[in-house]
């Protein structure tokens, strides 16, 4: 049993949500992050991240399809989640959230890639032999037309379908942000910012994560790093952060003016039980330190060698920062009473359901997706080019 103190009504001695929760905002932001960026090369017209948009898409899928994983590891009976898609439950936030995600998997996200890559797909289903060209003759559905027409129909409903991604990657983590925010009783969730701290939050973490990915494959591919590409996708991280930090202060400064009865409360679990994950690793760790080594590649001129492990150590505290904001979120909001004259602990078990490992396995999960992913559709420049040329020799 947790140890507390005070007074702490039965129900909320042992908390009722777990690490699990924790990692679905966390997994669901990385998918909304890693979209937007995406979003930049096709929509917006940013040339100079173009290397990086196959990769986020990948990125954005492999975590999308983790993402429910959590919740089902949750739930008593996993099976009976898909009773809220028969059966659907209009007044229940958390049960429409499904038809969201199934929204931005399906229209959205799938649709997009399958349309970008069906070019590529066709080439690979006439070069391949054994059980991939087997697999790519199933990717291509049956189309095979890759005229120059067709490829151009491709490209014009594929930026029609990323119009609309956009505000559902919007709606994908707002929602989750909405769900913490509308709940009244609790006054560590219950703010209007709620949902737009966790949408700028999600896009943070998004796009840090691409970025580091990007980085950390060139390395094992041993390709040299489109620094163009790095220094554009720190640049718009950078300025996101600023939007983040500013509306998180913003939030606590209104907190602290308002002082309402529960501040008393909250202000002591800060100074004691979140002191390390919101003072520590959040603010100071995972918000101020990479905003400020971000701002000093935007000020002064560094070597590429000094940029790369900027941007690297940026890139991998901001992921730890947004992953203690999560926490401090989910968990924080759970450690004291609404009576606000108790307190309690959360203890996470090491093999248990919804401990520790389960969460490590849950982080590396996307990994080895994307993995796999990048195997079957490989997003690389040179990739494509090497299709192109066998694809013009086979004609021949």
């Amino acid at each position: 049993m947790p140890t507390f103190e005070g007074f702490m009504y039965p129900n909320e001695i042992e908390l009722q949500w777990s690490v699990l929760i924790v990692l679905y905002p966390f997994l669901t932001g990385l998918v909304a992050g890693a979209f937007i960026l995406a979003s930049l090369e096709r929509v917006f017209r940013v040339e100079a991240v173009k290397p990086t948009y196959r990769l986020a898409l990948l990125t954005a899928l492999a975590f999308l399809l983790v993402a429910p994983l959590p919740l089902q590891l949750h739930l008593g009976h996993p099976e009976r989640s898909l009773e809220m898609y028969l059966t659907p439950h209009r007044s229940s936030a958390m049960a429409m959230f499904g038809f969201v995600y199934l929204w931005y998997l399906m229209a959205v996200l799938v649709l997009e890639i399958w349309l970008d890559y069906r070019r590529d797909i066709v080439m690979l289903a006439q070069s391949s032999t054994g059980w991939r060209r087997l697999l790519y003759r199933v990717l291509t559905l049956g189309s095979y037309n890759i005229s120059e027409a067709a490829l151009d129909l491709d490209n014009r409903v594929g930026w029609i379908i990323t119009v609309i991604g956009i505000p559902s990657a919007f709606l994908l983590h707002g929602y989750v942000g909405f769900i913490f925010g509308s709940i009244k009783a609790n006054p560590w969730w219950s703010t209007p910012l709620m949902p737009v701290v966790f949408l700028f939050s999600a896009m943070v973490s998004g796009i840090a994560a691409v970025m580091l990915i990007y980085m950390v494959v060139s390395r094992i591919r041993r390709t040299p790093i489109d620094m163009r590409c790095v220094d554009a996708v720190a640049k718009y991280l950078f300025y996101t952060f600023i939007i983040d930090f500013t509306l998180e202060m913003l939030d606590l400064i209104h907190r602290i003016y308002e002082s309402d009865e529960s501040f008393r409360s909250l202000d002591f679990m800060v100074h004691t039980r979140l002191f390390l994950s919101q003072v520590i690793l959040q603010i100071l760790l995972g918000t101020v330190t990479p905003i400020l080594l971000l701002a000093v590649t935007q000020v002064f001129k560094l070597s590429e060698a000094v940029r790369k492990r900027i941007y690297s150590l940026a890139g991998s505290l901001t992921l730890i920062g947004i992953l203690a904001m999560r926490w401090n979120v989910v968990i924080g909001g759970q450690l004291f009473s609404k009576s606000f004259l108790g307190y309690t602990t959360y203890k996470m078990g090491l093999w248990a359901r919804e401990g520790l490992a389960t969460a490590i396995v849950l982080m590396l999960l996307p990994i080895f997706i994307l993995w796999v992913l990048v195997k079957i559709l490989p997003p690389w420049p040179e990739k494509e080019k090497g299709l192109l040329s066998h694809a013009a020799s086979a004609g021949d």
